[in-house]
Order: structure tokens, then sequence, then C-alpha cells
């Protein structure tokens, strides 16, 4: 079966659940905590997958690594997962659950990211022009600085791109240069 179906028909019924007990918001942040966590220790992902790494030691791992000591939803999950030998899954279904809930609740996914860091007219400026073409939906903004983009920025708005950057300005004219 497709690894991608699997994770978010998971995910699927685990929104079903946290909004019938009411612990959808809290459960998106724990994912998001998880999958935060998750992205800076790659050592967690080694482990989970790990089959000589016992699924009593993994749960200890996911439930510290997501700050969820006690969240009865998740812990209920991780034990279904355990049930259906599924723990090598919980980081893919964890991404998939916030994909699920941004959607449902119509929020966009922003992450600008600019040569030096925006002073704070210029951030709020941009935060309006790209809230005006969301179409009513709300935004989870991150900004970074990455010097490497020469000048100007990128904004990403979950699947979409603009790269504005004086990096990407200069990649297309050597490629027009090759042409």
């Amino acid at each position: 079966m497709n690894e991608g179906l699997i994770p978010r028909r998971y995910a699927k019924a685990l929104y079903k659940v946290a909004v019938d007990r009411g612990d959808d918001r809290e459960l998106y942040d724990l994912m998001n905590r998880l999958v935060t966590t998750a992205d800076a220790q790659p050592g967690l992902s080694q482990a989970i997958s790990n089959p000589f790494v016992s699924d009593s030691d993994k749960i200890v791992l996911l439930t510290t690594a997501a700050a969820a000591e006690n969240d009865n939803t998740f812990a209920d999950f991780l034990k279904l997962l355990a049930q259906n030998r599924r723990l090598d899954m919980t980081l893919l279904i964890a991404r998939q659950y916030a994909d699920l809930y941004r959607h449902e609740r119509n929020i966009y996914k922003v992450d600008v990211v600019s040569a030096s860091p925006l002073d704070s007219a210029e951030e709020d400026r941009l935060k309006r022009m790209i809230n005006s073409h969301l179409n009513g939906g709300s935004m989870e903004y991150v900004s970074r600085v990455d010097p490497d983009l020469i000048g100007g920025f990128t904004v990403s708005i979950d699947n979409e791109r603009l790269d504005a950057s004086v990096r990407n300005e200069l990649k297309q004219l050597r490629l027009n240069l090759l042409k």
C-alpha cells in the first residue's frame, strides 16, 4: 500500500477523534512540536524506524519530543499505532494531520526569506500584501534571513513560491546568456 495513503488515513481518523474530543487545536500544536523536533534531531526518525528499539521506548521518545506527557488523545493514538505496527509512520502522520488541520481551518503556511532582516514597517507591509491574497484565510507567518539571496526576498505560501531575490535574477540572466 502507498506510504502516503496510510498516513493520510490515520491523520483523517485522528482529526475526527480530536474534533469530537475538542482537542484538535492542542493536537495540532503538539504535532507541529513533534515535526519541529524531528527536523532538528534526525536521530529521532532513525530511532523510530529502528526495529531493535522497543515500542515502549519509541512511545516515550515520541511523547517527549512532542511535549505530550499529559495528552490522552496522543497517548491513545500512539497505542493504536503500536498495536498496528505503524509507529514508524508517526512523523508522516503528524505532517498529514497538520496539513489537514490547516486545510480545514483555511490556514496558509507562509515562509518569507530575505537577504537581510526586514524592519517592522516592511514586514507589516509584506504581511498585509500576503493577507490580501489569502481569500479570507489566515496565515502562519515565519520569516528568516538567508544572506545567500544576495538581495530581495522569497515568499512561499503552501506550495506556491515567489522568488524576488537577486540570486534568482542572476540565475535567470545566466540561463538567458547560455541560450
